[in-house]
């Protein structure tokens, strides 16, 4: 139970990250910054940072082929290798394998492309319907999971039960925050000082955001399933983070290339944009993507993937208070019923784990009397 709660913690403090870089992306795109750009700069900032966190703290030595890691970690490896067998209690997690190039290419390009469809769909809505959209990620999580079997459902058991009532219910409260608005209850005039300091484009399509903010929860609950399978086969979460992560600036470089044709818009400027690209870069793509990692291989896709309805509530805060946003009642009652959900899910965790504690006792206890042990149990 203690072990769920500081991973909770985790989790929330990474989703507090994530809702924070979200405002502030979109004030700097307010103010000219291009989202394409701002991916690559992202990843590329991050990906020194990640080399040299997985210098000093991996405990893994790779054997050859090293196919799927560019030549510039390979030196890294090697160097390190020499000390990593210097310890005779590592050498039980000396020669783990490494993702292969195909799995490394699917974790990358997913990667990739929920960035762009996130960035663009806040660029064409706001950070509050993008959180919004990303609350679909438990539901689909959720489905897939229990397609592949890493999720047991059986309404008998009311630890199923509680995950998903609570599922159900963070998602219809996220609906409520995005469908009801109701009465103003905390108005923020337009003349106010904010960070979104242009404010919202006319122009801007809220249906063409909210459309690419939905695809990018959908895979993003393909790539929490896929990454169970992979970090689970590889637990090496710094160096699998490293090799996605040297995919995706190689990819996302040749898409805005693509898509941005003006050179003025890589130019780095001192000033709202530089602080969102260092912001995401360390944060983001370097601590929350091991941290989510890490999560996934202790707790699998569902847990990680059911703290994005806590997204929309820290959205909503931190709209109302740094871009000038109105708070309505509908945020306030859909914030409230998401917290309800939540707090039922982790019930339901917390109940699963206890569960499955105790059956190595029932088990020891049946042994004794030479009764069969209960088999296919579902919880």
């Amino acid at each position: 139970m203690k072990s769920s709660l500081k991973l909770a913690l985790v989790m929330l403090t990474m989703e507090s990250f994530e809702m924070g870089l979200n405002t502030i992306t979109k004030a700097a795109m307010s103010r000219g910054m291009n989202q394409f750009v701002f991916v690559v700069y992202s990843n590329l900032f991050a990906l020194p940072c990640l080399a040299l966190f997985c210098f000093l703290f991996n405990k893994f030595v790779f054997p050859s082929p090293l196919s799927s890691i560019p030549s510039v970690f390979t030196c890294i490896l090697l160097s390190h290798a020499s000390l990593s067998r210097e310890s005779a209690e590592e050498n039980t997690l000396l020669h783990s394998p490494l993702p292969s190039s195909g799995e490394s290419l699917f974790l990358a390009s997913s990667g990739c492309s929920i960035q762009m469809f996130m960035y663009v769909g806040i660029r064409y809505s706001s950070p509050t319907l993008a959180s919004a959209m990303s609350d679909l990620v438990p539901a689909f999580t959720f489905v897939l999971a229990i397609i592949t079997r890493m999720e047991n459902l059986d309404l008998r058991v009311s630890s199923s039960c509680a995950k998903s009532i609570g599922t159900i219910v963070s998602i219809t409260g996220a609906l409520t925050m995005t469908m009801y608005e109701g009465p103003p209850i905390v108005f923020t005039p337009s003349t106010s000082t904010k960070l979104n300091g242009n404010g919202p484009s006319p122009q801007a399509s809220w249906v063409v955001g909210g459309f690419l903010s939905a695809i990018a929860a959908i895979m993003l609950a393909i790539l929490f399933v896929f990454q169970t399978t992979i970090i689970r086969a590889y637990p090496a979460e710094l160096m699998v983070t490293v090799i996605c992560c040297a995919f995706v600036v190689m990819q996302s470089s040749i898409v805005s290339l693509i898509a941005e044709r003006n050179p003025s818009a890589w130019k780095l400027r001192p000033d709202l944009e530089l602080i969102a690209i260092v912001y995401s870069a360390v944060l983001l793509v370097c601590l929350r993507s091991v941290a989510s990692i890490w999560v996934i291989r202790q707790k699998g896709p569902f847990f990680v993937a059911m703290f994005k309805p806590v997204g929309i509530v820290i959205a909503v805060v931190m709209g109302v208070t740094f871009l000038g946003d109105t708070l309505y009642l509908g945020s306030v009652v859909g914030a409230v019923i998401i917290a309800i959900g939540f707090y039922t899910v982790m019930w339901g965790k917390a109940k699963e784990e206890k569960m499955l504690q105790d059956i190595p006792a029932q088990g020891m206890e049946s042994s004794s009397h030479n009764v069969p042990l209960l088999q296919n149990t579902t919880l």
